[in-house]
């Protein structure tokens, strides 16, 4: 069997394996029961409906990598068809996946064609993206849906959030959290009177299927590195400025992420026991934030600085705003996009400026960042 052979079979595999996985993890949201449980009772006809979360997501993805594949063959870059990344605890709810990319097997010398592809793949996605969350909020099912996996509802009816989740709901609830267009569909797409509780939305699949391609839209989009906004902001504003904003950038992001992760209050404990095992956590979070900067520069007390600034900056914030809170699930991201993606962009043989057409659809993808972005993308309470 001759390489080329191996390689499609090795993609195919991952994507029919990526397939189940996103089943899976779309009938145990649907459900809220997971196949794990021997108690669950989840057979064939369940996982089977989960197939109508995991064929939209992943024509999401698949649209969103096609689209930096065919924009590489036009400019005759080679590059491979795309890996998919199957992801499934068993355990608790999983996207399924963790998505998928291509691999660009060809130096590419020009500005302009690094902006091409790495533009394409968002603008595609966010498209599909769009039609699946058009689709979700106009076919809302009635509310003898939400009766079916929660009989006990019934007896409140349609205000039955009211009743079951009250002021204070119980503890590891989980919800997503708003970003600007799926605010919009939500406000002036759904039909009030079909729309679920926010605790619910996990059980719609069209809904979960269009939330979480903009999460993935809009992490591709941060324009750091090597990821579709790094390409895309690399392309508008030119290797020299790339230079100083994608790090400040990073930084920032690392900033936001830990606000409020520590607060100067978790250090007055009443042993010095509570008050060493706090001092081992924050030593063990500021080795993980200098990893994320190891690569910022080529002087490593220059990342040990930023990092120790980083959580100086929010202790005081900290501080002074005790009840802000930034969101520390993005610290894994960040680690990885600082440790092992780089912050940094390749640069190129020709850094020719883009054309107007260009410049247009460069800041319009990062307007789509903005409608896509969560500061908290998932909530639990």
């Amino acid at each position: 069997m001759n390489p080329r052979t191996k390689t499609l079979l090795l993609q195919v595999s991952l994507f029919l394996l990526t397939l189940i996985t996103t089943t899976l993890a779309g009938t145990e949201w649907m459900t809220g029961r997971s196949f794990l449980d021997p108690t669950a009772n989840l057979g064939l006809p369940e996982f089977l409906n989960g197939f109508q979360y995991s064929l939209p997501f992943l024509a999401v993805l698949t649209i969103h990598e096609f689209g930096h594949y065919f924009t590489a063959k036009y400019h005759q870059v080679r590059v491979t068809l795309p890996y998919y990344i199957p992801l499934w605890f068993g355990l608790g709810q999983s996207l399924g996946t963790l998505g998928a990319f291509i691999r660009i097997q060809d130096y590419i010398a020009s500005r302009k064609k690094y902006f091409d592809i790495g533009i394409a793949g968002p603008l595609a996605g966010f498209v599909a993206a769009l039609l699946v969350l058009w689709y979700g909020f106009t076919h809302l099912p009635p509310l003898d849906y939400v009766y079916s996996i929660h009989p006990n509802y019934r007896q409140f009816g349609e205000r039955y959030g009211e009743f079951v989740y009250g002021n204070l709901p119980p503890e590891s609830l989980l919800s997503f959290g708003d970003n600007i267009l799926f605010w919009l569909f939500r406000t002036y797409v759904a039909d009030p009177a079909l729309m679920p509780h926010r605790y619910e939305v996990i059980h719609y699949p069209f809904l979960l299927a269009g939330y979480f391609s903009l999460f993935f839209t809009s992490l591709n989009l941060l324009p750091i590195g090597q990821l579709d906004g790094g390409h895309i902001l690399y392309g508008l504003i030119g290797r020299r400025a790339f230079r100083v904003v994608a790090p400040t950038l990073f930084v920032s992001f690392m900033f936001y992420a830990g606000i409020g992760f520590f607060k100067p209050s978790d250090f007055a404990v009443a042993n010095d026991e509570l008050f060493w095992n706090e001092m081992g956590k924050l030593a063990f979070y500021v080795f993980v934030l200098y990893l994320s900067c190891f690569r910022l520069s080529e002087n490593r007390m220059t990342g040990l600085l930023i990092a120790l600034g980083v959580v100086a900056g929010q202790f005081l914030l900290a501080y002074l705003q005790p009840d802000w809170e930034g969101y520390p699930g993005f610290l894994l991201f960040i680690f990885i996009l600082g440790r092992f993606l780089g912050v940094h962009h390749p640069d190129t043989e020709y850094d020719e400026p883009l054309d107007t057409k260009r410049k247009v659809l460069g800041w319009l993808a990062l307007l789509i960042f903005i409608l896509c972005f969560s500061p908290q993308p998932f909530v639990i309470t």
